[in-house]
């Protein structure tokens, strides 16, 4: 059974940096897509970055150059540094994990995901 718990949410000021970290057990061997996505108050779940199991790399547009998502391999842990953050950064973000790979579901959607994190909190002011 696969569990993710975040940490490293917390309130920072515009421009600043923060790292929040993804702590992945139960994973599988075989799986498709680790990410996180970000939700705001009155907005939909969005996407904010993925890795797929050999390295590769996908962020969503309002943050590229800015975040990057890596996944360490024998601490098991999933990260996202985000530099120069934004008020519009606010939201509560959450890791997920697809061991599935379901059909015509588009890795950058939520529902293309079977496990979630329960979500930490990054709030820019």
């Amino acid at each position: 059974h696969v569990q993710l718990v975040e940490s490293g949410g917390g309130a920072v000021q515009a421009e600043g940096c923060l790292r929040l970290t993804c702590k992945v057990s139960g994973l599988p061997d075989k799986w498709y897509w680790l990410a996180w996505f970000r939700q705001a108050p009155g907005r939909m779940r969005e996407q904010v970055a993925l890795i797929s199991p050999r390295g590769a790399t996908e962020a969503a547009d309002s943050v590229k150059g800015r975040f990057t998502i890596s996944y360490d391999r024998s601490e098991t842990e999933l990260y996202l540094h985000m530099s120069s953050l934004a008020v519009d950064d606010t939201a509560t973000y959450y890791c997920a994990a697809d061991t599935r790979n379901p059909a015509g579901v588009s890795a950058r959607s939520p529902g293309n995901y079977n496990y979630w994190g329960q979500g930490t909190q990054v709030t820019v002011s």
